[in-house]
């Protein structure tokens, strides 16, 4: 990976320390990253089920399968030319947060979806 660290990808529970991401979500995050030109911050990446569980995700998380990323968008600006680049390179599953975009590959889900977290973060 050219823009990433492998780090970057693991649980952030602090007491597994494992997971990561497949790598072809490594490959289209690093395609993505370099067509924004802006820097991309993870702030999830993979999750171990306790870490999800805690942090009141649902059970079927595409995090937990290592399909899924969030990526923070700190203005419109950014958050735009994140999403477009991420359109660009084959993401087709977004959830769009206040400060952050989900993007995941998982190919058990309904695919051609963008949803919204705004009502849900009340």
């Amino acid at each position: 990976m050219k823009y990433f660290k492998e780090e970057e990808f693991k649980c952030r529970c602090g007491k597994c320390a494992g997971g990561g991401i497949v790598p072809k979500l490594q490959e289209m995050l690093d395609d993505a990253r370099r067509l924004a030109k802006v820097p991309f911050v993870i702030t999830s990446g993979f999750r171990c089920f306790q870490h999800n569980d805690a942090i009141g995700a649902k059970e079927t998380s595409s995090h937990c399968k290592g399909l899924a990323v969030d990526i923070a968008t700190p203005n419109a600006r950014t958050r735009r030319r994140i999403h477009r680049s991420l359109d660009r390179v084959g993401f087709v599953r977004f959830g769009i947060g206040e400060k952050f975009i989900h993007v995941d590959i998982d190919q058990d889900k309904v695919q051609e979806l963008e949803w919204d977290y705004y009502r849900y973060s009340k």
